[in-house]
């Protein structure tokens, strides 16, 4: 029997708008939910100015005084992407790496038409990562940023589909998008377009679903499976690409019999060897599956799922020195907030997170449900203690006061 925990998740964007709905949609939450995701194209003309979070000086910051490596970036050009050799170079006296990126090898190849594509902007740009971490929240789904720059009259990648939902905000210039119906829906992770090249290039010879110019301020979403291509036009082109890694049912599926396959490893019989001489499974199958039925029917999948969540996305930026400071400066008055995306849970007397998990004691059960509310609490009301030991652990962050 699994143990119902106290709080499910961290609840510390629930307090504010939703950026679902004020950013990205024009529907509501509940109405996204119920006819659009994971179903069909969503095409939202004038949701907002995208330029706080993302904006053509910020494609020079990181390109050129950041000191990025591959992969954070890659480059594109008619459909093929450029070997990392081609834009990286050693990164100097008292950087010993191959493979930072030489911004006069990318300026010379954005000006032949390539695309450079920033990646994993979640981890490199700020508004971004703050952005793809509330966004993740809402939608119990890890999100992944990538930012496109293309040149005028040019296209980065051909007819092709993604395993995953994206959300495509355009920052600045215009760009076309021509989008066709899934060749083969809701792929899985394992299930990439480029082993359907023939039949995405039949599809893309057919009348589009969608053919339209995306300006500064739309939003496109797209599920996964369905396929596109996108061309800039007069300008530059920057857009963000929200990767969407949506869990799915049958991501559910081998957890569950993962966690079968973990009940029967204490069951005699079933470690037992298959008869001498075997040359196919024979009457054993009917006993295994016999067994292998009771056992998913006991199985309790949700410790891996959450495992598996918080394992698949980062928690939010821990500065070392502000910790210390932090500790250093703790007083009853001292304001403090848990740290946004742990997928933290309380589960009996165990807080577990993405950062690892702390026994409490009965005395800090109270204090660390106030903790999950994702509000702001004073030192002094939690128990200082208790504060410092969350604070160590890397739980709570010091809060703006």
């Amino acid at each position: 029997m699994s143990t119902v925990p106290r709080t499910l998740r961290d609840t510390a964007s629930h307090a504010e708008s939703h950026v679902l709905e004020t950013r990205l949609i024009g529907l509501s939450h509940e109405e996204f939910a119920a006819s659009v995701w994971g179903r069909v194209p969503l095409l939202t003309r004038g949701a907002g100015d995208f330029s706080d979070l993302f904006s053509a000086s910020a494609v020079d910051e990181l390109v050129s005084r950041r000191g990025l490596r591959t992969p954070f970036l890659r480059v594109a050009k008619d459909g093929d992407t450029a070997p990392e050799s081609s834009y990286t170079s050693p990164g100097g006296v008292g950087a010993s790496v191959a493979d930072q990126l030489d911004d006069t090898a990318l300026w010379r190849s954005f000006a032949d038409g390539s695309t450079l594509v920033l990646q994993a902007l979640q981890r490199t740009w700020q508004p971004v990562t703050d952005f793809a971490t509330r966004l993740g929240t809402e939608l119990g789904h890890p999100v992944q940023a990538n930012a496109y720059v293309t040149p005028p009259q040019n296209r980065g990648f051909d007819d092709h589909y993604d395993v995953h939902d994206v959300f495509v905000l355009q920052v600045t210039g215009s760009k076309r998008w021509i989008v066709h119906e899934p060749v083969h829906p809701a792929p899985l992770r394992d299930q990439p377009w480029t082993a359907r090249r023939a039949a995405i290039a039949d599809a893309a010879r057919s009348g589009a679903y969608l053919d339209t110019v995306l300006e500064p301020g739309d939003v496109l979403y797209l599920p996964r499976g369905w396929l596109h291509a996108a061309e800039a036009l007069g300008a530059v082109s920057i857009h963000l690409t929200l990767g969407i890694h949506v869990w799915t049912r049958h991501a559910l599926a081998r957890q569950l019999a993962d966690s079968a396959l973990a009940l029967l490893r204490e069951d005699a019989e079933m470690r037992g060897s298959l008869p001498l001489g075997v040359d196919g499974p024979g009457d054993d199958v009917d006993f295994v599956r016999r067994r292998l039925v009771a056992a998913l029917a006991e199985a309790d999948p949700a410790p891996l799922f959450h495992r598996a969540r918080r394992g698949q996305a980062r928690p939010a930026p821990l500065g070392p020195l502000a910790q210390l400071g932090a500790l250093d400066d703790l007083a009853p008055d001292s304001p403090v907030r848990l740290r946004e995306a742990l997928e933290a849970r309380l589960v009996g007397r165990r807080l577990a997170t993405r950062v690892g998990w702390l026994d409490l004691s009965e005395e800090e059960l109270p204090p660390a449900l106030r903790v999950l509310d994702g509000g702001t609490h004073l030192a002094g009301e939690l128990g200082l203690p208790f504060v410092e030991r969350l604070l160590r652990a890397g739980v709570l962050l010091p809060a703006a006061s």
